[in-house]
């Protein structure tokens, strides 16, 4: 699979992103020609070979040569369905700008209809965002992996004065995801390359296993001394498991027995909801020959604190117990094949090229089954006959 790596060691803004696409092989002129799908005007672009802490990057400018008005979303949505850019591109920024939107509403309370985007909503901001989807789809990105992010600290000038680092909308946009900071001055997470990163990148961690191809570096616009103040993309295909990926995971647990039972099942659909990996509940018996149930989840570690404070929030306990430990997970592969009562996924477990397990999605199964009317096993047969069709006829014959 085609994987882009940010090592946003340095932050991430929309210019660092494109110069860093542009360093990879996005040719300029090509970005050029699909930017000039939007009907927007009063821009120059440009690109120049800078050094960062004595390291090369490109420099991406966008150089505004009209006055600008603030737009509302509504003009951006404007923008953007009048444009000429592909359907994915146009899909995505959309629901990119309507989550910022939701953001910005809830921070200033202001109706959305009411809001004036001034940074994101600007011609250079609206070239860095929509410049990345669209570098992205040229290079065939499949998928989008980063490392924890690096905020810096301080205070930002802005439309609104001055807010501290990271930027509230910032601060919004992270939500979630693992951010640290060295006492570097300055803001070097921007709104856009916030809005970038927690809109299409899934997994924080490590550089993970991967064949590179290729590494670019996009420059942010201030030169630290001792700092290179770049971001470094790694392109390349990620390589599959071979046999099973491995993984640091917390495992939370609390012993329970004076909560309401209706709360533990709510519980559990807000904890999956927030990304957790696993949530089980085993009856016990706890002192006083007390029945009880003993929580156990299963997370990423950067999500321990947010649940560790949900649990201590819907339930009676007073304390959690949690360690840090490791997982081994087969390859899952998500496969849609045609029945005879529509499209049905069907999750797949592999180890390297053996496929050891399969089974078709409960939930969409359910969903045919109560509106045609028809056995829900009969649903579930249909799927695995399809999805077993379909691997004899791409079997190698002879």
């Amino acid at each position: 699979m085609r994987t882009l790596y940010f090592d946003s060691f340095s932050g991430i803004s929309g210019d660092m992103v494109l110069g860093g696409l542009i360093d990879l092989g996005l040719p300029l002129d090509s970005l050029k020609e699909e930017l000039a799908k939007l009907p927007l005007k009063g821009y120059q672009l440009s690109m120049q070979e800078v050094t960062r802490a004595s390291l090369r990057g490109i420099k991406f400018e966008v150089k505004i040569t009209e006055s600008q008005q603030e737009r509302s979303p509504a003009e951006i949505r404007q923008i953007i369905n009048a444009s000429r850019l592909s359907p994915d591109v146009k899909a995505k920024a959309m629901e990119m700008f309507d989550r910022l939107i939701s953001i910005e509403s809830k921070l200033h309370r202001v109706p959305p209809e009411k809001l004036h985007l001034h940074e994101v909503g600007a011609v250079d901001s609206l070239i860095d965002l929509i410049g990345a989807l669209i570098g992205f789809q040229k290079l065939g990105i499949e998928e989008f992996v980063s490392s924890p992010l690096q905020v810096g600290r301080g205070w930002v000038r802005c439309q609104h004065g001055n807010l501290p680092v990271p930027a509230p909308a910032t601060a919004e946009l992270l939500r979630g995801i693992p951010i640290y900071s060295t006492g570097i001055k300055g803001e070097l997470v921007t709104p856009t390359g916030a809005l970038i990163i927690s809109s299409l990148v899934k997994e924080f961690q490590p550089l993970p296993p991967m064949k590179v191809e290729k590494v670019g570096y996009g420059a942010g616009s201030r030169d630290y001394k001792e700092h290179p103040n770049l971001l470094r993309l790694f392109l390349g295909e990620r390589e599959k498991a071979i046999e099973a990926a491995e993984e640091r995971v917390v495992v939370m647990e609390t012993n329970i027995d004076d909560t309401n039972p209706q709360i533990l099942g709510y519980l559990m659909e807000v904890m999956l909801e927030k990304g957790v990996l696993d949530v089980s509940y085993t009856p016990i018996m706890m002192k006083k020959n007390r029945p009880g149930t003993m929580l156990s989840v299963i997370l990423p570690p950067h999500l321990k604190e947010e649940i560790a404070a949900l649990i201590f929030r819907e339930t009676t306990t007073l304390g959690v117990r949690y360690y840090i430990t490791n997982r081994i997970t087969l390859q899952r592969e998500y496969i849609s094949v045609d029945t005879r009562y529509g499209p049905i996924t069907v999750k797949v477990a592999r180890r390297g090229e053996e496929v050891l397990s399969y089974a078709p999605e409960y939930e969409e199964c359910k969903r045919i089954a109560e509106e045609r009317g028809v056995p829900l096993k009969e649903v579930q047969m249909s799927a695995i006959k399809s999805y077993l069709d379909n691997r004899e006829r791409k079997k190698p014959k002879g």
